[in-house]
């Protein structure tokens, strides 16, 4: 006779079968091209490169209007184009060097080299909305008198 132990128990196959690692090397490489892609991606394309026209615009009203606040007549003619009249200045003729805001700028629009927009500014707390005109020179945006 056989002991119920032993005849119940059904021997157990020890071996596993040998997994390939081919899956996970395969995952591994695809993942270090993703991040490499988007390194390069970012090294071609960088985020700089991706201001748009309102964005130039608003930059360069922003900086007339801190050149117009100073005393600086070097950083003043850095914003304006050629030929400015500061009698003839968007912000009026008795702006310089006084305390200038950029409420709101709106209706950007740009044909070729120019660019007009429709600036609210607060010259010593007083507001006034008028359309600016900006002339393009190279990459940069500067503007003229009205």
């Amino acid at each position: 006779m056989s002991d119920p132990e032993s005849a119940a128990a059904t021997p157990i196959e020890q071996k596993d079968a040998v997994r390939s690692p081919v899956p996970f090397i395969a995952a591994a490489v695809i993942a270090v091209l993703v991040v490499g892609g988007v390194v390069i991606a970012g090294m071609l394309h960088p985020a700089e490169k991706n201001v748009t026209t309102s964005d130039r615009l608003a930059a360069a009203i922003q900086n007339f209007a801190a050149a117009q606040s100073g005393t600086d007549a070097a950083r003043r003619a850095a914003t304006e184009c050629g030929g400015f009249d500061p009698a003839h200045s968007p912000l009026g003729p008795d702006a310089a060097g006084k305390k200038i805001d950029i409420v709101r700028m709106t209706d950007p629009t740009a044909n070729g080299k120019r660019a007009k927009v429709t600036v609210t500014s607060a010259v010593n707390g007083r507001e006034t909305t008028s359309t600016w005109n900006l002339i393009q020179t190279g990459d940069d945006w500067f503007v003229c008198s009205v």
